[in-house]
C-alpha cells in the first residue's frame, strides 16, 4: 500500500486575509509566554527627552562597557602574583632586574602581546572617562535638582556608584605593582595606621603581613575583577530600572509638564542616536590609547619599599585626598600612650567621610527646608533659579579644585619657579576662603541673570534701532522675545527668597510615571 502523505497544514490567515510570516508567528509565541507586546511594547515607546546634558550619564554607561571588555581581555595575561621574579623581556633596560610577577606580566603585556600596550592604555582612558562623567553626571543632576521626589534613591545609588569607581580605579591603578603604584599603596597604608587603637589590626588585615607583604596584590586583584565590578553591575542595573520606572526628567517648556515625558521614543530613534554615541566614546578612548601614552611602568621600574618616584601624582579621582594631606599642618596629640596623627586622619579619614554624608544627605535636607518632599518633581531647575543650591555647588567644586590643586603643589613649585612654602600657604588660604568666595559671586550671579532675564522678557530685544522721538531724545525700539533656551519661562520670573531657594508651584494630583 502506497502510504499516504502528510500535508501540512496552511498558517492560519491575519485580520487581512493575507497568510502569518515566521516572524509574526514567532512574536506570538513569544508574547504569549513572556510579557513581550505588553511590557515590552510600551518600554520600547518610552520617551526620552532630547537635551545634550542628559548624555552624560551614558557616557559613563559606555565608558563601563569598554572597561569590561578591555578588562576581561588583560586578566588573560596578568598574573596577580608578588612572587619575585627576573625580568627577561624585550624591554633592555629593565632586563635582569628582580621584581614581582605582577610587574613582569604588565610588562609583557605592553611589550610581547600583541595589541597589548593599546588595550591595557585604552583600559586606563576609559577609567578615568568613566569616573569624570559619573562626577559631570552628578553635577548636572545637583544643579538641575533632579535628586528630588520621587528620585532621591536614584541619588544615592548614583553617590554610591563614585565611591565604588574610586575604589575600583585605585585598586587597579595599585595593580601593576610598579614604583608609582606603590607610593600610592604606601600612602594608603599610612592612612589605615593614623586610625585611632584599631589601625594597625586594618592594616595587618589588609596587607596580610607587615608593608608591603605578599597578598596585596592577589587580594586587589580579586575586587578589582570580582567584587567591586560586581557591585557597580548591580547598582548600574537597578539605576537605570529606576530611570525607565520614574521617567526621566525634563525642561519646562510648551507641552510639557509634570504629567508627562516630551523627546525621543525609546525605540528606534533614542537607541539609534544613543548606539552611535556608545561607537564615539569607543572610538575616542581607543584613540587615546593608541596616541596618548598614559602609566608608562616601565618608566618608573618595580616597587621598592626603600625608594619613591620624583614627583610622584595619582589619577586626578584620588588627587584631592593627596592635596588634603598636603595642606593640613603636621599635628600630633599623645594620648594614653597613643599618637594621634591630625595631618593624617582628618584629610584623609574624617574629611571624605564628611564629604559623601553630605552628599547622601543633601537631598533629603534640602526637600525639608523647601517643602518639596510633599510632591513629586519632574522639571528640571535652571541653575539661576536657585541661586543658594548653585552657589553651594559653585563652592563645593571650588573646594575640590583647591585640594586638586594642592595634591600637585610640588609640580606647580617647580614649573612656575615659585617657593613651594608660599605656594602652599596660598592654597591653605584659598581652600577656607575661595568656597566662600565663589559661594557669594555665584548667588549674585544668579540673581542677576534672573533680573536681567525678567527685563528682557517685560521689555523684549533690542533691534538695534534708535530712533528721535519729538521732545528730542532717543529711544531704542523693542520687539517680543521669541528665541527661548531649554527650560527658559515665557513669562517673567520671580527672584528666589528662599534659604535653598523658591520652591516651584506644585500640582495637587500625582504625576503617572508609566508615560
Amino acid at each position: 500500500m502506497r502510504a499516504a502523505r502528510r500535508q501540512s497544514a496552511p498558517p492560519p490567515p491575519t485580520a487581512g486575509g493575507r497568510p502569518r510570516r515566521h516572524g509574526e508567528r514567532l512574536a506570538d509565541a513569544a508574547d504569549g509566554r513572556l510579557p513581550v507586546l505588553d511590557g515590552g511594547g510600551r518600554m520600547l515607546r518610552k520617551a526620552f527627552p532630547d537635551h545634550w546634558s542628559f548624555l552624560l550619564g551614558e557616557i559613563a554607561l559606555y565608558s563601563l562597557v569598554v572597561l569590561l571588555v578591555t578588562g576581561v581581555w588583560l586578566t588573560l595575561f596578568f598574573k596577580p602574583e608578588m612572587s619575585e621574579v627576573v625580568y627577561q623581556g624585550q624591554y633592555e633596560p629593565l632586563r635582569g632586574v628582580r621584581m614581582s610577577a605582577a610587574f613582569d606580566s604588565t610588562l609583557h603585556i605592553s611589550f610581547d602581546v600583541r595589541g597589548g600596550l593599546l588595550v591595557r592604555q585604552t583600559h586606563h582612558w576609559a577609567a578615568l572617562v568613566f569616573v569624570a562623567a559619573i562626577g559631570v553626571h552628578l553635577l548636572r543632576i545637583f544643579f538641575t535638582g533632579a535628586f528630588r521626589r520621587p528620585r532621591e534613591v536614584n541619588w544615592v545609588i548614583g553617590v554610591t556608584l563614585f565611591v565604588l569607581a574610586l575604589a575600583e580605579g585605585f585598586a587597579g591603578y595599585s595593580l601593576p605593582d610598579d614604583l608609582l603604584s606603590g607610593t600610592g599603596l604606601r600612602i594608603a597604608q599610612g592612612i589605615m595606621l593614623s586610625i585611632p587603637v584599631v589601625g594597625t589590626y586594618v592594616s595587618m588585615f589588609v596587607f596580610g603581613a607587615q608593608f608591603p607583604g605578599e597578598d596585596i596584590v592577589t587580594r586587589l586583584y580579586s575586587m578589582h575583577i570580582l567584587l567591586l565590578p560586581g557591585a557597580l553591575i548591580a547598582l548600574v542595573t537597578v539605576h537605570l530600572i529606576l530611570v525607565f520606572y520614574l521617567k526621566h526628567t525634563q525642561w519646562r517648556g510648551p507641552g510639557r509638564s509634570r504629567q508627562n515625558a516630551v523627546g525621543k521614543p525609546f525605540f528606534p530613534q533614542f537607541v539609534a542616536s544613543s548606539g552611535g554615541l556608545f561607537f564615539m566614546v569607543f572610538g575616542v578612548l581607543a584613540l587615546l590609547g593608541g596616541l596618548a601614552q598614559i602609566n608608562p611602568v616601565w618608566v618608573y621600574g618595580p616597587y621598592r619599599p626603600d625608594q619613591v618616584s620624583t614627583g610622584s601624582q595619582p589619577d586626578w579621582y584620588v588627587g584631592f585626598l593627596e592635596g588634603a594631606l598636603r595642606l593640613v599642618p603636621p599635628w600630633e596629640t599623645t594620648l594614653a600612650g597613643h599618637t594621634l596623627m591630625w595631618n593624617v586622619l582628618l584629610p584623609a579619614v574624617v574629611l571624605p567621610a564628611l564629604l559623601f554624608l553630605v552628599l547622601y544627605l543633601y537631598p533629603f535636607v534640602e526637600q525639608r527646608l523647601t517643602g518639596e518632599w510633599r510632591h513629586e518633581q519632574h522639571l528640571c531647575d535652571r541653575p539661576r533659579e536657585r541661586p543658594v543650591r548653585t552657589g553651594l555647588g559653585a563652592s563645593g567644586v571650588t573646594f575640590f579644585g583647591v585640594l586638586l590643586l594642592a595634591g600637585g603643589n610640588d609640580i606647580v613649585a617647580q614649573t612656575f619657579r615659585v617657593s613651594l612654602n608660599t605656594l602652599t600657604w596660598v592654597l591653605r588660604v584659598a581652600l577656607v576662603a575661595g568656597p566662600v568666595l565663589a559661594f557669594l559671586v555665584t548667588r549674585r550671579l544668579c540673581h542677576a541673570f534672573l533680573d536681567t532675564e525678567r527685563g528682557r522678557l517685560e521689555d523684549g530685544e533690542e533691534t538695534g534701532e534708535v530712533r528721535q522721538t519729538v521732545t528730542g531724545g532717543y529711544e531704542s525700539s523693542h520687539r517680543p522675545v521669541d528665541r527661548f533656551r531649554p527650560g527658559a519661562p515665557r513669562i517673567p520670573v520671580s527672584p528666589a527668597d528662599g534659604r535653598t531657594g523658591t520652591p516651584s508651584p506644585e500640582p495637587p494630583e500625582r504625576a503617572p510615571r508609566n508615560r
